[in-house]
């Protein structure tokens, strides 16, 4: 794990070991107070340079996305509280540094003829080879929990066998993000893949000492490098690679695993309003199966309509650019 290395650290590193004291995850607060901490170095800052003034020039030079400024800054603005109640500092010098204005992010999303063939894709990559069968099998299933139930990739990485019932076909994930608990309903069809991968790994290691539900090697879990890899392979196959592109205050994101996630909520929405039946109504339900503390934030799936209408308004978004 890096150090802080700036004036600050001694400061930096009791305000995280405070925080996780607290019970707060810190990966995200490390990870921003080291470009603050870079940024101090680089500007040679001592006490004397933290003046508003100081903040204006980094959020300036920041070299990053609006919304990863504005998360730097919501960091070191905490941080700034922290010393103040420790009687380092009188006033808060971002107190009045106000936020960058942010792009719109606009996911990317598969549709279900496209999910389809990446999964057909993907079953076809699975080696016969005794060396590879059962971690290919593996990704495929990753892959497969992504597109069907919406997951983030770290859940059925992180999923022991314990936490898989066949008896009532459900899922159990456990302190994931926002640290909530969540039992979800698995489809059939994942069921069925699911029991053949468990069988055949049954028959190859009867006495598998491997306590992930999804097994990588060394009694590990799979990685997420190795899920990227081979998604992002099926992309190539199918013809779905795409750069993620700016268009004036609009990012439209390339596909990723999490693309699935986004894709999943809102093909499930567009289903629901085919039914005939209120996709608002259904956000709180949809918003306890996915695992969001609130459901405004499941809401925003309602911004994109479908994949062909995400389609459209980037045709549209690149002509209006090369006509102006």
């Amino acid at each position: 794990m890096k150090n802080f290395e700036s004036f600050l650290a001694p400061h930096l590193n009791h305000y995280i070991a405070y925080r996780e004291t607290l019970g707060y995850s810190t990966k995200l607060s490390r990870a921003c107070l080291r470009v603050f901490d870079r940024y101090l170095r680089q500007t040679n800052a001592h006490w004397h340079s933290l003046q508003p003034f100081y903040f204006l020039e980094m959020r300036a030079n920041l070299h990053m996305e609006p919304h990863s400024v504005n998360r730097v800054l919501s960091l070191v603005r905490s941080f700034f509280r922290f010393l103040m109640r420790q009687e380092y500092l009188v006033e808060n010098p971002l107190r009045d540094i106000p936020p960058l204005k942010e792009h719109t992010v606009i996911p990317f999303v598969f549709s279900p003829e496209q999910i389809h063939q990446l999964l057909q894709v993907l079953c076809r990559r699975v080696r016969r080879s005794e060396k590879y069968f059962l971690i290919d099998l593996a990704i495929y299933l990753t892959v497969l929990l992504l597109a069907r139930c919406g997951m983030r990739i770290s859940e059925p990485l992180r999923a022991m066998k314990k936490h898989y019932r066949k008896d009532d076909s459900t899922l159990y994930i456990e302190k994931t993000k926002f640290q909530k608990h969540r039992l979800i309903p698995v489809p059939r069809a994942v069921m069925t893949h699911m029991e053949n991968y468990l069988s055949v790994r049954k028959s190859l290691h009867p006495h598998d000492p491997n306590p992930y539900l999804l097994a990588g090697k060394n009694h590990g879990p799979l990685k997420g490098g190795q899920i990227r890899y081979h998604f992002h392979q099926a992309l190539k196959e199918i013809g779905l690679v795409q750069r993620r592109k700016v268009i004036g205050h609009v990012n439209f994101n390339q596909p990723t695993p999490h693309s699935l996630r986004h894709s999943f909520a809102i093909n499930t929405l567009i289903e629901i309003k085919q039914r005939g039946q209120s996709p608002q109504s259904a956000l709180p339900v949809l918003a306890a199966y996915m695992g969001h503390s609130q459901y405004r934030y499941t809401s925003v799936y309602l911004r994109v309509a479908d994949a062909q209408s995400r389609k459209k308004l980037l045709d549209f978004s690149l002509w209006q650019n090369t006509t102006q």
